[in-house]
């Protein structure tokens, strides 16, 4: 739904009134629980009324316009959607309009995607075709209905304060029939273009009826293009449990369709135990049937490696790629299947600090994910609950399926095929920090697997860099327990993970390459992140060759204990504790090192720099000679 729905006539009342913006105002805030700020008020203020004028001067005064109208499953909204009748063929027709208050323009560059304007400095902005554009194709990917009603769409960019001399590069973009930029001096050439998708003469009411009550969810083009992307690749090849938990969730869908009932999956296993091949596989089979389906996780990083690896050929297939935060409005069993990747980093709620207490309803996220879909799969792995307020467990997701009357299928996977096929190593590190029982253990090799203790840092660097040299990916990582700075504004990456004479910067925060490091959420499977150390938040969820691991004196080894201190620890979620007890961040601390120490294929390499840890580890594995020489 828009923020506020009428025709010209009925618009240009509401603002010469001056009750347009207080009713879009309360209605943003009861739809999306947040007011507008200034920037957007000064633009509806700017551009709402010339368009409801310019559609009363064009004769379109029958057109429904829905301001604001908010696409399916994001937060981004489009300014405009105009319904109405096309008319030659007599049936639904819409056209989306973006509006730009810009008075010049040029682009960024000479980058044909990218547009500078005086307001907004030296950053860029999306061209407003490309804009548009993507608005148009995201809206016939998640509305299906648009293509069963065979309805005529087409998008408009509209910068009515600007000359076509003031922003004349823009108009390098091509452009099309139903896709086309227009600018205040040609107002006659935009309403032309109106009055080929819009009839003058026939209410768009009743269209626009039928867009809003139009059913979100992934298209069939879409899910085929999916399907041709993800699922007809050949390297996913699942075996024993993990077949049973891929036909399982088939299976469940068939049932569900069959009995109207909702059944919720939860597949749990460790690192490498394939639950994302089974997750993939199963969003590309299940486009492949034309199933209503999409993917989730909670890490930013997860997410964006994915849309650029299963999406790969298709920007649309990364549309397909969701977080769990992005079906706080969505209707209940709206999807078929919803595929919740690294469930264990399900929060609370989806609210964030940005969300007006006024405004927080405490839903817990697990029932926005449970109510979504007819059969909402969890793939988890406990011990990787790594953040307070992460409530991702088999106990908490089942309890409360069952408490709203839903059904729960469980499967367990066992097979290891990270850390190179070796079940060993993975109980030698579960013993290790004590999530098994008997204590820890010397490393017994099984020759699947290799382990060995680095001397110093720069040791370790020295061997991961020979093997990154011959071809192996390799990346080190750490405890979060050194200062993470910004780079400096030369564009340098400050070496803040300080041992000794050794020092190292850690990846980058943000989504923009600096200095050469790749940003964050690529840190893990670029080239160029060898040489940053990464901390959980990049490396969960990820896998490498080799594996370098700084125990940092955030946990150290006292007498027949791990011992965790909190003073040396500088994650800012770990410190008001008040929100997280001691108790609970000795867990926390435990499960971010049993995430560390298991994200390599071939071998890992463990150092600690303090003095008992150290010869506690020294009883424990081996020190490989190859990594002892400089």
């Amino acid at each position: 739904m828009g923020l506020i729905r009428g025709t010209g006539p009925s618009i240009r009342s509401l603002y010469e009134s001056g009750s347009a913006i207080e009713q879009m105002t309360a209605r943003m805030l009861h739809e999306h629980g947040v007011r507008p700020g200034p920037g957007e008020i000064r633009s509806w203020q700017a551009s709402m009324p010339v368009l409801a004028n310019d559609l009363i001067e064009a004769g379109l005064s029958n057109v429904e316009i829905l301001v604001e109208q908010k696409l399916p499953l994001t937060s981004r909204r489009i300014d405009a959607v105009l319904t109405g009748v096309h008319p030659q063929t007599g049936k639904n027709s819409y056209v989306l309009v973006e509006l730009k208050q810009w008075s010049e323009a040029e682009l960024f560059e000479e980058n044909p995607e990218l547009v500078r304007i005086d307001a907004y400095g030296n950053r860029p902005v999306p061209h407003p075709l490309t804009q548009v554009a993507s608005y148009m194709e995201y809206l016939t990917d998640f509305l299906p209905g648009l293509n069963d009603q065979e309805a005529s769409i087409a998008s408009v960019a509209y910068l009515h304060n600007a000359t076509q001399f003031s922003v004349d590069s823009l108009f390098s973009m091509p452009q099309k029939n139903e896709l086309r930029m227009f600018t205040g001096d040609a107002k006659s050439k935009f309403f032309d273009f109106l009055r080929q998708f819009l009839d003058q003469n026939v209410s768009g009411a009743r269209s626009a009826d039928e867009f809003l009550n139009l059913k979100e969810g992934p298209s069939k083009q879409l899910l085929a293009v999916a399907a041709a992307e993800i699922q007809n690749r050949e390297q996913f090849v699942l075996l024993d449990e993990q077949r049973v938990a891929y036909e399982l969730v088939l299976h469940e869908v068939k049932r569900a369709q069959w009995e109207n009932n909702k059944t919720a999956v939860i597949v749990t296993g460790g690192p490498g135990t394939g639950k994302s091949v089974i997750a993939l596989s199963l969003l590309g089979e299940l486009a492949r049937e034309g199933k209503q389906v999409l993917h989730a996780t909670g890490s930013k990083s997860f997410t964006t490696t994915l849309r650029k690896v299963g999406g790969k050929g298709s920007t649309r297939t990364k549309n397909l790629f969701k977080y769990f935060n992005s079906f706080m409005d969505a209707e209940p069993n709206s999807l078929d299947v919803l595929i919740l990747d690294e469930a264990h980093r399900i929060r609370e709620t989806s609210e964030n600090r940005y969300t007006k207490a006024e405004h927080r309803t405490g839903r817990p996220q697990v029932d926005e994910l449970l109510a979504i879909a007819r059969v909402p799969v969890f793939l988890l792995d406990q011990y990787q609950v790594v953040r307070p307020g992460e409530l991702g467990t088999v106990e908490e997701i089942e309890a409360y399926a069952k408490s709203i009357g839903i059904n729960v299928h469980r499967v367990s996977l066992d097979d290891q095929f990270r850390c190179g096929g070796s079940e060993a190593y993975i109980h030698w590190v579960q013993r290790l920090l004590s999530l098994e029982e008997g204590g820890p253990i010397p490393w017994q090799t099984d020759g699947n697997y290799q382990l060995a203790r680095s001397l110093s840092p720069q040791n370790m660097e020295h061997f991961l860099r020979n093997k990154n040299e011959d071809g192996f990916s390799a990346r080190m990582t750490a405890g979060y327990c050194w200062p993470w700075s910004d780079p400096t504004r030369e564009g340098q990456l400050v070496n803040d993970v300080s041992i000794g004479s050794w020092s190292r910067p850690w990846n980058l925060k943000g989504d923009r390459a600096v200095g050469g490091a790749p940003p964050s959420p690529l840190w893990a499977t670029d080239p160029s992140g060898f040489g940053q150390v990464g901390c959980i938040y990049t490396a969960q969820g990820f896998e490498y060759d080799w594996n370098g691991v700084i125990l940092g004196p955030d946990l150290v080894r006292r007498g027949d204990a791990w011992v965790t201190q909190r003073d040396k620890n500088k994650d800012p979620d770990f410190k008001n504790t008040k929100k997280v007890s001691d108790q609970e961040f000795h867990r926390l601390v435990i499960n971010v090192y049993k995430v560390l120490l298991t994200r390599g294929m071939i071998g890992t390499l463990i150092f600690s720099a303090d003095p008992e840890t150290s010869n506690f580890l020294s009883r424990l594995m081996p020190v490989n000679l190859s990594t002892t020489s400089d």
